[in-house]
């Protein structure tokens, strides 16, 4: 038995199309109470008094909850779950109104009244550096790694100590060779400065949590998590309960990319354990703007020298992230990508994650990728351009390949650099004759992967299917890929295996599905237990038909001696007997477990061609192309779909996704009319072509898909807009005006 080359359904999908889907909004439970939130107004400042009297006599309210009134906690200001003395940005939760209807929090949430006294804020990061800059937050923070390694990323580039300037939280830096003396021996140099806007995740449900106090003193949390353990144990740890008192439930997740591990749920435990009932919060989608930790916005200095013939010699780059009131972790996975993607064998890469008066900022589909990428895919353009060369081939010509040194000093594996570059190279996309006015531009990406040990359950049922059991939510059709590989390793068709996603309390372990890693890392797991189930099976059949188990084999739910079918019983007769009173056979239950030891690089090249029009600066999609090495496509319609999906997300942050806060602190592109996700008149038909370089560790050869489609689109569609436009792109969204006006950089 062997996986499909098609590919399969999803195995949810038919219920989420017809609606039998049941998300956490859905949820109904007995004395259900809703929460809304009192969000500030104001970016910076101390709390004064709160006014709660006239909320507190509205019909249906339970409790207005101040950040006073709930126990005290050793974190960071910005991250409380409710603000106490300060607030540090606009959208910051001050008071939590709890209700026996949504209407009538809403309507008590907007009698509350809170005094502020306001201080300047600190909105621009480069100014937030500056000596005269007010300090952002009231504690020194480091950048969490913890936090980065929830996406496979680091938080810092080297251990070393590195003078920090003011709101500046963390210093990622990496050095090779001497890339001061490289560069002034350098035939060109590009120096240039890129900019890239923080983006939202912009998912079509905002985030929603509900949580419910148990009779044991325990808590059950319902959320569409991407992290069911992760809030397990930040929950467990923030009440003071053991783990196994709090049972996470992950709900069906209506988008996620990075955004969705953890952010309601421990305030709705503090109210749920304050009020003793079932409590629900439900953001609504300008909540979600403001409360939501969004992208951060990055800034690029970089200059990066060649020879004539273009070979790369030196790169120096001072980079900053725009992190909002936290810490950041973005700059160190920045660092390595700048550095490790290509050979260049003098480097100096300093990266500042720089807090400022803004919503704190977490991940989004590869975070950190798409802002390096970028910086140095449009630098790599601008140097093909200046050498007169073809910029795949400058790109052939210096990328990094097997045994290459990455950016951290240690070999690169078996990778498909030049593979997805050679099939990009003849694409025709790519090789087309351009039209009147048509150009075309191409960058390469590449992810890492995260991974993270894991288990999986499996069992066959008295029908003779195969159920699998996972505790990593399906947020991209992980689950069905899942039961594939469970499937080839028993011995059945794809169609005969159902992956289950179970809560905290009755699934083995799984990692959090982010950083690409959920089929690399759980997919090893789930192979190892189907096919101790197998074995297990086997075993049982050995003595009915009085046959080694290396001469059986499975065959259409029977389980057969080879060369003699007729010999042969059937799974749902020896599920029996494994589960028969008085019976002596034991029942099929088997575990797996999987601790993917390396990491299995993925490189993926992008390549838009656009139409401009010179009168207006409007340009059009007339065709793009995605290559990405996928190790082996579990199931290929599936890998083709996060592709789409990951391409328009990266697309979309040129074309006009951008989160623009005025000098006062306030959002301005907080609502759908405002912030311009892309339409579907926007995006051309995407041609995917998949590369299969198999993973030497990953289950059946497979690598991570998820994070590389979202990272070259955005520099691939601003290197073809410069090139037809003859003005270079440095900043995205890309701005039309500036193409008119023939401005480089906004200069």
């Amino acid at each position: 038995m062997s996986v499909p080359a098609k590919g399969m359904r999803r195995q949810e999908g038919g219920e989420k199309v017809t609606g039998v889907t049941r998300f956490t909004a859905d949820l109904e439970l007995a004395g259900l109470l809703h929460v809304q939130l009192v969000l500030s107004h104001v970016p910076s400042g101390k709390i004064g008094a709160i006014d709660t009297g006239a909320a507190r006599g509205v019909p249906g309210v339970v409790g207005v909850v101040t950040g006073a009134d709930l126990p005290a906690h050793e974190t960071a200001g910005p991250d409380l779950p409710l603000a106490v003395s300060r607030v540090f940005y606009v959208g910051q939760p001050v008071v939590a109104v709890v209700a026996e209807t949504e209407s009538a929090a809403a309507d008590a949430a907007a009698l509350v009244q809170v005094d502020y006294e306001e201080s300047p804020p600190v909105v621009d990061a480069s100014a937030a550096m500056q000596e005269q800059s007010p300090l952002v937050l009231e504690e020194e923070e480091g950048a969490s790694e913890e936090d980065a390694s929830i996406h496979g990323a680091s938080a810092a580039a080297d251990d070393a100590p590195e003078e920090r300037p003011r709101n500046v939280s963390g210093v990622a830096h990496l050095k090779r060779g001497d890339a001061e003396a490289a560069l002034k021996k350098s035939d060109v140099v590009i120096k240039a400065t890129y900019r890239i806007a923080g983006a939202h995740h912009s998912f079509m449900e905002p985030h929603v949590a509900v949580v419910r106090p148990e009779p044991d003193g325990g808590l059950t949390v319902w959320s569409p998590t991407q992290g069911p353990f992760i809030v397990r144990d930040t929950v467990a740890g923030l009440v003071g309960l053991p783990p196994h008192k709090v049972r996470v439930v992950p709900m069906p997740v209506g988008g996620g990319f990075g955004g969705k591990i953890e952010l309601l749920e421990p305030l709705l435990a503090l109210l749920a354990l304050r009020v003793r009932r079932p409590v629900r919060l439900a953001l609504h989608r300008s909540q979600e703007f403001v409360v939501g930790h969004p992208a951060p916005a990055a800034h690029f200095d970089l200059e990066l020298g060649a020879s004539r013939g273009g070979t790369l010699l030196a790169l120096r780059a001072r980079f900053h992230y725009d992190n909002g009131a936290g810490a950041g972790w973005h700059a160190g996975l920045t660092a390595s990508f700048l550095g490790g993607t290509y050979r260049i064998p003098n480097f100096d890469l300093r990266g500042l994650e720089v807090s400022t008066n803004k919503t704190p900022v977490d991940a989004y589909r590869a975070p950190g990728a798409t802002q390096a990428y970028f910086a140095l895919e449009s630098a790599m353009d601008e140097l093909a351009v200046e050498l007169g060369l073809d910029p795949i081939e400058l790109r052939l010509r210096n990328v990094s390949r097997e045994g290459d040194l990455a950016a951290d000093g240690e070999p690169w594996p078996r990778i498909a650099s030049i593979e997805v570059l050679e099939e990009a190279r003849s694409h025709p996309v790519y090789t087309a004759p351009l039209a009147e006015a048509e150009a075309v531009g191409v960058a390469l990406g590449a992810w890492g992967g995260a991974r993270t040990p894991s288990a999986a359950g499996c069992r066959v049922e008295p029908d003779g299917t195969v159920t699998v059991t996972v505790g990593s939510p399906d947020i991209s059709g992980t689950a069905t890929g899942l039961a594939m590989i469970a499937a080839e390793a028993f011995g059945v068709a794809p169609d005969r295996v159902r992956v289950e996603v179970g809560d905290t309390v009755s699934s083995p372990f799984g990692p959090s599905s982010s950083g690409s890693q959920v089929t690399y890392s759980v997919g090893g797991a789930v192979y190892e237990a189907a096919k101790e189930a197998r074995r297990q099976l086997l075993e049982i059949a050995t003595e009915e038909l009085e046959a080694a188990p290396e001469d059986l084999d499975i065959i259409d739910g029977r389980v057969a001696v080879k060369g003699a079918p007729g010999r042969s019983v059937e799974i749902t007769h020896l599920i029996r007997l494994s589960t028969e009173f008085m019976g002596h056979h034991k029942p099929v239950q088997a575990t797996g477990r999987s601790a993917v030891q390396s990491a299995s690089p993925m490189f993926t090249v992008h390549v838009a061609r656009v139409r401009l029009d010179r009168e207006t600066g409007a340009f059009q999609l007339t065709g793009y192309a995605a290559i990405q090495d996928v190790g082996r496509a579990i199931n290929p319609p599936e890998v083709e779909g996060q592709i789409h999906g990951g391409a328009t997300q990266s697309l979309g942050r040129a074309l006009g996704e951008q989160l623009v806060y005025d000098r006062d602190g306030q959002l301005r592109s907080g609502s759908f009319l405002d912030y311009e996700l892309p339409a579907v008149d926007q995006i051309p038909e995407i041609d995917v072509r998949l590369i299969e370089v198999p993973s030497p560790v990953g289950p059946l050869g497979a690598k991570g898909v998820g994070e590389p489609p979202a990272i070259p689109g955005t520099a691939a569609l601003a290197n073809a807009v410069s090139r037809a436009a003859g003005v270079r792109v440095r900043e995205v969204p890309i701005d039309r005006w500036k193409l008119l006006m023939g401005s480089e950089d906004g200069k």
